[in-house]
């Protein structure tokens, strides 16, 4: 016999499994519709948390090999959205840099009805309530 916290813990789980499952999905869908890898998209997140990074740090942050880093690269350039330039503190290094102009004018509209949806359920929470879901969402994100 389950408790009925230990019921609404597994809800939880499995709410976040379909919304991860969702996100991953429209995000692939985006990806498609701009001619882009299934996640390249995500590199741009990575870009524009972090600010410029530099092809090894980008293979660190994804667990991903260099060639498939310099592939993600080569086709974000292709589009506009990043470009290399020179590493101001070690000219031996490239910084990949999000172009802010070309994700506002191409990515973000595909998102737009997404990020309104969002802001349409937070705006149904209170203050308390989000807090707690800011507070459980800052736990649940792995920080380096």
């Amino acid at each position: 016999m389950t408790s009925a916290r230990e019921e609404l813990s597994a809800q939880i789980e499995q709410r976040m499994v379909r919304f991860i499952a969702d996100v991953i999905l429209f995000n692939h869908a985006v990806s498609a519709r701009l001619g882009l890898g299934a996640s390249d998209s995500q590199f741009m997140t990575l870009l524009t948390t972090y600010g410029p990074l530099t092809p090894r740090q980008l293979a660190e942050h994804t667990g991903l090999t260099s060639g498939t880093i310099t592939g993600v690269i080569d086709r974000l350039e292709s589009h506009g959205f990043v470009t290399r330039q020179a590493d101001p503190t070690d000219r031996r290094k490239v910084l990949v840099t999000p172009s802010v102009a070309a994700i506002q004018e191409k990515l973000v509209p595909l998102y737009a009805e997404q990020g309104a949806r969002m802001q349409a359920v937070l705006a149904t929470r209170s203050d308390a309530e989000l807090r707690t879901i800011a507070a459980f969402l800052a736990d649940s994100i792995a920080e380096e």
